[in-house]
């Protein structure tokens, strides 16, 4: 089970580190740019996006600025302080992803943009379950992740020490598997050598059928 309270306080320790450090930044990696404006150009017409796990709101403010209609949601209070101060045009509220419950149908898309992996698998399957109920027809879930096997725990991230919180690392098949068992069906899937990790990334895109 995770430690919610603690990986809050973690990310609240963290916060100002994050966005001194532009972590997130989105400007060196044309790749993540190219397909979240696949993404835009697929689902804006179809209803709101949520941004699970938004942290500072990089990637929320970049998909409105693709004119998607998007909101974040993030567990930590101190994230979500800056991305209201950062993007004072967009809605962020506090919440954690195990906890939404967001309306059938309601969702034109869903970002998880690496903001599961502190979930274990089986919850992470209830997240996607869940999140995926909350698609209209046609509406994309976007699933990034770190690759591996196994866990990875850290004492210290973004320069900051004091850190508890534990890495889940995923494989792109076993990723495929939770999305299909939620009902949705493959639109894209990116594979990229490690880039701000010491680990390989993936990117997988799937959506509710028409």
């Amino acid at each position: 089970m995770t430690d919610l309270p603690g990986l809050r306080a973690s990310y609240d320790r963290v916060a100002d580190a994050y966005v001194e450090m532009a972590a997130g930044d989105l400007g060196p990696h044309p790749w993540l740019r190219a397909a979240l404006a696949a993404v835009a150009e697929d689902v804006r017409d179809l209803g709101p996006v949520l941004d699970v796990g938004c942290g500072p709101g990089l990637v929320t403010a970049h998909l409105a600025g693709l004119g998607v209609e998007v909101s974040g949601v993030d567990l930590s209070p101190g994230m979500v302080a800056h991305a209201r101060r950062l993007h004072p045009h967009l809605r962020f509220e506090v919440g954690s992803a195990t906890e939404l419950d967001p309306a059938p149908a309601s969702l034109g898309g869903v970002l998880a943009w690496w903001s599961l992996f502190h979930l274990p698998r089986p919850a992470v399957a209830e997240v996607v379950a869940t999140l995926a109920r909350a698609l209209v027809p046609g509406g994309q879930l976007v699933w990034g992740t770190h690759v591996g096997d196994g866990e990875v725990e850290r004492t210290v991230a973004y320069g900051v020490d004091g850190i508890t919180w534990t890495t889940h690392l995923w494989q792109p098949a076993a990723m495929a598997t939770v999305l299909a068992d939620a009902g949705l069906e493959p639109v894209a899937e990116l594979s990229f050598p490690p880039m701000w990790t010491a680990h390989p990334q993936a990117l997988l895109v799937a959506r509710r059928p028409a």
